[in-house]
């Protein structure tokens, strides 16, 4: 086959060399079923001042292959060489790109060289993302949680997880997801009646037909969510920070847990959690740091003006109990070395505003059974359990004078705004803050929840199902995600929950306190 100028152009090749490598093979194969194909889409995360992790994902053994530019015709591209993607990762890959402190935005285009013929190149697939900026300006994100949950799958005739084209419109220069990145406990049925009697469609692959136990059913999870087209426009347009919570392994699970369920045939969950923890790694942009691979939390400067500090409150937990406890080890949540990092940072962070992304509410009541599941414990006076590592945080955020600290989190499949205050509290020794509840993506909504009193939240503003309903499908339109604004000049920060049709519910503006 004779190949055209705008033939060469569309594969990205000149003079055919596939861009990219500097071991480009002099011509390309053209045969379909010797090309690998990338299955994913792209990503871009774990975004730093130079820096971004980049993703695929690849249907066969091949090498990565990076073009990067400040400019989308990729004029003056770098050409990176990444590693192979192999059956040991699920077949993805991802580099640590870094160099980029001279771009705003990097756009990046990959491709995949099969490992059995140089010639056998994957078509293109181009993302782009923006770096942080080393002066104060405009600054937009966006954060949610749960990704199709209960039963709730993808709907092609219904446009998919459409939420995520919503969040894409915006244009945020970043997205938080609080967790429950994916269902691996929540199989799918290929038709839910609704309660106006018509049919949700879901799109059902062999992952989803039941609970993940394997490494591979696990990888299937993830793998599942990014068959949405809207997922993977959002995916490449719009980097991503991610954070875990209990669905990516099993609901309310804790460290040692042993299950008392029929489905699963493994009943070990700390088993079960190490293989979602390797999956969902494999699968996010996730930067992994040799002295601690498997680590979750983490913490990212996005200019001088915001910090983001991204919390981990499933890996380092106790057994769900009462949650009562006058201390000890049973009362352990985020864990003291967690705690110890979080205090650390927030107090070396030169940023205006620094945001706690946290997985889990803290003053909701969560159960699990007749157990509590997150860090309210009901019983509304001094702080017990759980509660006494937010207490301390709390208090030394007070004494050392932390000014503009505002919390993030999901979970409960509704949205709210919550401020706390000790005037309120069974525990006073802190001062007033904001906490910001916004989901789910695409999974069932619930709520609303009720508040422990021992921090003294109080609703300023709530959107859940009506009375008497839950569990309700992505069609009637309770889906949610939450957009935060920071004006680079006065550096107001403005926190707006929306829906998933992009109404803006409600909107607080929060005046910086300045030292």
């Amino acid at each position: 086959m004779r190949l055209t100028r705008r033939d060469l152009l569309s594969l990205g090749l000149k003079g055919g060399a596939v861009l990219g490598t500097s071991l480009a093979a002099p011509s390309i194969i053209l045969a379909e079923s010797r090309r690998p194909l990338i299955t994913s889409g792209v990503m871009s995360g774990d975004i730093l001042a130079d820096r971004a992790m980049l993703w695929s994902q690849v249907d066969r053994p091949a090498r990565m292959l990076i073009e990067i530019a400040d400019n989308p015709e990729f004029r003056g591209a770098r050409q990176l060489l990444g590693p192979e993607a192999l059956p040991a990762t699920g077949l993805t890959a991802k580099l640590d790109a870094t160099g980029l402190s001279s771009m705003d935005t990097a756009h990046y285009r990959i491709r995949f060289e099969a490992l059995d013929d140089r010639r056998a190149v994957s078509k293109p697939v181009v993302g782009q993302l923006r770096l942080p900026p080393a002066a104060r300006r405009d600054v937009r994100f966006v954060w949610s949680g749960d990704t199709a949950g209960q039963g709730w799958g993808i709907d092609e005739s219904r446009g998919g997880m459409t939420t995520y084209d919503t969040m894409l419109r915006q244009r945020p220069d970043f997205f938080i997801h609080s967790g429950d990145t994916v269902y691996a406990d929540g199989p799918l049925q290929e038709s839910v009646e609704l309660p106006n009697g018509e049919l949700w469609r879901n799109r059902v692959t062999p992952a989803k037909f039941k609970v993940a136990e394997t490494l591979d059913e696990f990888r299937g999870q993830h793998a599942y969510n990014l068959l949405d087209a809207n997922v993977r426009r959002f995916n490449a347009a719009v980097p991503m920070l991610a954070q875990w919570d209990d669905h990516e392994t099993t609901n309310n699970w804790y460290p040692g847990e042993i299950l008392d369920d029929e489905r699963y045939s493994e009943k070990n969950v700390s088993l079960l959690a190490a293989r979602a923890r390797r999956a969902f790694l494999e699968y996010m942009p996730l930067r992994q740091r040799p002295e601690a691979p498997g680590r979750i939390h983490r913490r990212f400067a996005y200019g001088p003006s915001l910090e983001i500090f991204m919390l981990d409150m499933r890996s380092h937990r106790a057994v769900n109990s009462r949650n009562r406890q006058a201390g000890g080890a049973e009362a352990t949540f985020l864990g003291q070395d967690q705690l110890r990092w979080l205090l650390d940072g927030l107090r070396q962070s030169r940023a205006t505003w620094k945001i706690v992304a946290s997985d889990m509410p803290i003053g909701l009541i969560v159960r699990d059974d007749d157990n509590f599941e997150a860090i309210a414990n009901e019983h509304h006076g001094e702080p017990l359990g759980r509660e006494l590592e937010i207490a301390g945080l709390l208090k030394a955020i007070r004494d050392e004078a932390i000014h503009n600290v505002v919390w993030l989190t999901a979970d409960v499949h509704y949205t709210a705004a919550h401020h706390y205050s000790p005037e309120r509290a069974g525990f006073q020794e802190f001062a007033p803050f904001w906490e910001f509840v916004s989901g789910p993506l695409h999974a069932g909504t619930f709520g609303p929840g009720e508040l422990d009193a021992t921090f003294g939240p109080e609703v300023v503003f709530q959107k859940a199902p009506p009375d008497g309903r839950a569990n309700l499908s992505p069609a009637e339109g309770y889906q949610f995600f939450g957009q935060v604004d920071l004006n680079g000049e006065s550096e107001t920060l403005t926190v707006t929950l929306m829906d998933a049709a992009g109404e803006a519910l409600h909107r607080q503006v929060l005046e910086p306190q300045r030292a």
